[in-house]
């Protein structure tokens, strides 16, 4: 196929890909502890992160990381400063990554065009360079969530439980918010600052309403990233759109379609229950 001609949209693909098998599997404790908000507050300090790259000279994913896992340890730590409001440390460092953000793209407005390539992702820009950081962190994180996935599957359901055991709850929350942030700094590249939060929640929200067990929510939430993904590059490439609006309208378009479906289905077992109802008498479902 023409597509598959371009260096330039293998290495796409090949970073699509594993963006879409890690953000899926990311997102689903993202949504099981409820803090489905803190992908957009370490999106927006990624934002300042470019921007520092861009004016140093440093790789932009590189400074993004840093810029990001720097904002998830503020939020832990400002978790336990406001223990009973713990939404506020999201609030508060998604409020100083905009604010520091605008203040380093107004020092460095010469930098406006390879800015705007991570604001909403660029499938041409990905270069062997990003690929590279790309497959070498992605993987990293998938091995280490995996390897922690009964300690924060324990953790997401019962905070309380798992302290009493004995696990050490502080060090794996703060392990998986740093890999959280590490998941959306690499992330940027391919769908962008301002849709890479997106890409983290709509597949798992759509794989939560299908799925009966976690094993099956994650299988389902991976399946539904790479799709998302394939399809919105095919559609970048050929419909010339932004790849991270096509990617993230194609989560949304099968986020509709899965709760149409479900749906239906209820409506048709709601009809089917109500046919085999006698009529009249004594009724027996």
């Amino acid at each position: 196929m023409e597509i598959f001609q371009y260096d330039f949209m293998l290495r796409a693909f090949a970073a699509g890909i594993i963006v879409g098998l890690i953000c899926p599997v990311v997102g689903l404790f993202v949504a099981l502890r409820r803090m489905s908000m803190i992908s957009d507050a370490l999106s927006h300090v990624c934002l300042a992160g470019v921007a520092a790259g861009l004016l140093s000279g440093v790789h932009p994913i590189l400074s993004a990381s840093v810029f990001a896992v720097a904002g998830a340890l503020g939020i832990e730590k400002l978790r336990d400063v406001f223990k009973a409001y713990s939404e506020i440390s999201i609030a508060i460092i998604l409020s100083m990554g905009i604010a520091l953000g605008a203040i380093l793209l107004d020092l460095g407005k010469g930098y406006n065009a390879s800015f705007m390539s991570y604001l909403f992702g660029s499938i041409v820009a990905i270069n062997q360079t990003d690929l590279i950081i790309i497959a070498v962190t992605g993987l990293s994180i998938l091995g280490l969530v995996l390897l922690l996935k009964k300690e924060l599957f324990f953790i997401s359901f019962d905070e309380e439980g798992a302290e009493l055991s004995g696990m050490p709850v502080k060090i794996i929350t703060i392990t998986f918010t740093a890999l959280t942030a590490l998941t959306i700094a690499i992330a940027i590249r391919v769908v962008g600052i301002l849709l890479v939060s997106s890409l983290i929640v709509l597949p798992v929200a759509a794989a939560m309403r299908l799925a009966k067990s976690f094993r099956e929510a994650m299988i389902i939430s991976v399946i539904l990233g790479e799709v998302a993904i394939i399809i919105g590059l095919f559609a970048s490439f050929y419909i010339n759109l932004a790849p991270g609006g096509a990617i993230v309208m194609t989560s949304v378009i099968i986020l509709l379609f899965t709760l149409a479906l479900q749906q239906r289905r209820r409506y048709s077992d709601v009809k089917l229950v109500g046919e085999r109802v006698p009529q009249g008498g004594d009724s027996q479902v």
